[in-house]
């Protein structure tokens, strides 16, 4: 299979982060599907590809990548995505702010460690609900006192979309997902709208993912 292929599933969040990425470089790709639900992470054919079991899978530029956020830089600096400020100081902050989410709101908020926990916890039918919501609002209130030391113009740290931006939107679709209310966030909601009114953020998303066969 010639060009760029991501191999991603409509609901991931990392996968999501890509192909809002792939979207803002211009660049065409072929997705191809790796369904979680039906285990298809942990077929031998996708751990050649990838030993964690993980998606997204990026095949880009002769070269194969995994995990979202070294892809992401990858894209950044290959394709001058401006997604990062050329101050040192101020690309530790952006840093920052995205990773607040990424590394530590999402990886908690994984599905199967949510499923683990109900399971540990007896099977309780309120569980993954209330796992997410547990993590995702102080992730959110904590993102939102953050963005208060960036000039949102009209995106999380300036006048084009950055890596926050990026990391943000994938968690708040998660957030409705699980019933986790951020509207008492107004920075956070004028983020939000500004990026669904982006085209590259309007064609990443879950629903035209699902729609296109992810």
């Amino acid at each position: 299979m010639g060009g760029t292929v991501l191999y991603d599933y409509w609901r991931s969040s990392a996968s999501y982060r890509l192909r809002i990425a792939l979207n803002l470089a211009g660049i065409e790709y072929t997705a191809v599907p790796v369904d979680l639900v039906k285990g298809e992470h942990k077929s031998p054919e996708h751990l050649a590809r990838n030993p964690q079991g993980l998606v997204p899978v990026l095949e880009i530029d002769g070269l194969r990548l995994t995990q979202s956020l070294a892809i992401l830089d990858y894209l950044d600096e290959t394709r001058n995505l401006g997604l990062l400020a050329k101050d040192a100081g101020q690309r530790a902050k952006v840093r920052a702010l995205a990773h607040s989410v990424a590394v530590d709101v999402h990886p908690v908020c994984n599905l199967q460690v949510a499923k683990q926990a109900t399971r540990l916890s007896g099977g309780a039918e309120e569980m993954p609900k209330t796992w997410m919501q547990h993590f995702i609002r102080p992730g959110l209130q904590a993102f939102e006192a953050l963005l208060a030391g960036f000039e949102q113009n009209p995106f999380c740290t300036g006048d084009t979309p950055g890596l926050a931006d990026i990391c943000l939107m994938p968690q708040l679709y998660n957030a409705r997902r699980w019933e986790a209310d951020f509207t008492h966030l107004p920075r956070i909601c004028a983020v939000e709208a500004a990026c669904a009114a982006h085209p590259a953020f309007a064609a990443a998303h879950p629903d035209q993912a699902l729609a296109a066969g992810g």
